[in-house]
């Protein structure tokens, strides 16, 4: 059910949901958490759809939040209940001119009462996620890092003002390369990595992201490289750590699969997909405490990190 509320007030929508939750029998104590999204218009509803996905896993209340400073000061809104929202109940807002000077103030009547809040920003993040509006009421924030057109920098602005509780979803998009990674290395021979290759597209902050983790786990040098376009155009394409025995390399001939390549055993074909937006948000959420290891990397990681090789004109 979707139901429009041109040109209102916070009060009014707020009084709007417990309408609507008395009418059609839906319980708000069932919610775990709030989640804002801010966003704008063209990005917001992938960004809502994945929240819908991700609520089966974790039924929050999600507030998408759209703001254009100019025009006449106005408020639309629009609640989304039932079929149309998962199992969560939706608030988009759309703030236009005046209306749209105080993000905070526009989400707060609508939060959750003691509930956790977690911020979105589906595409392009404050320039210091911890210390804006929305983020300065949030217990978790989220960025992504890989939306474009990316730009490398990014990664070391997110490092220069990273505050416990930030994450990016670049990060997110990691997990499963970082548990294959670790679980080759708890098998035998048990010989030291001396050092480290990663290779991955140029659209990928990803690439840097395990790079960077993997030097400061590891401790030894890591060569990175943004493979040229035409060669390999989404994620991560191969990581190589090389001992003086033999070498173990996980490598994507495309994809959707993995090659691990390792001393004394066959080679192994191995699913791994790129994740969707909604596996990585649903991740996001199962922890509300700060992701310290990224916080780790992000900084001090990267921070130990070589610049990467490049050989085209377009990859950077």
């Amino acid at each position: 059910m979707i139901i429009d509320l041109p040109d209102t007030t916070v009060s009014k929508i707020a009084r709007s949901l417990v309408s609507t939750r008395e009418e059609g029998g839906a319980v708000a104590l069932g919610r775990v958490l709030t989640l804002v999204i801010a966003t704008r218009q063209g990005v917001a509803e992938d960004a809502i759809e994945a929240a819908n996905d991700a609520s089966r896993e974790h039924p929050m209340r999600v507030i998408v939040l759209m703001t254009d400073d100019t025009g006449d000061a106005r408020l639309d809104a629009q609640i989304r209940v039932g079929g149309d929202a998962g199992a969560s109940e939706v608030v988009v807002l759309r703030a236009h001119g005046g209306a749209a000077s105080n993000e905070e103030a526009l989400v707060t009547g609508l939060l959750l009462p003691d509930a956790p809040v977690v911020v979105w920003w589906p595409d392009t993040p404050p320039a210091v996620p911890s210390s804006s509006p929305l983020g300065r009421i949030a217990q978790r924030r989220i960025t992504d890092a890989s939306t474009g057109p990316f730009e490398p920098r990014r990664l070391q602005e997110l490092g220069e003002v990273y505050a416990p509780g930030d994450t990016d979803l670049a990060w997110t998009r990691l997990t499963h390369w970082r548990e294959q990674l670790a679980a080759v290395l708890d098998q035998p021979p048990f010989d030291p990595v001396t050092r480290v290759e990663v290779r991955g597209a140029s659209s990928s902050p990803s690439t840097a992201l395990l790079a960077a983790w993997l030097r400061l786990k590891l401790d030894v040098p890591v060569s990175w490289e943004y493979m040229p376009s035409g060669e390999w155009s989404e994620g991560i394409k191969s990581v190589r750590l090389v001992r003086d025995s033999d070498d173990i390399l996980l490598e994507r001939p495309n994809p959707g699969v993995a090659c691990l390549t390792q001393p004394g055993q066959p080679r192994h074909d191995l699913v791994l997909p790129r994740r969707t937006l909604r596996e990585c948000l649903a991740e996001e959420l199962r922890r509300l405490d700060p992701d310290l290891l990224y916080g780790r990397v992000i900084s001090e990681g990267w921070s130990l990190l070589d610049p990467p090789t490049s050989r085209e004109s377009d990859v950077v």
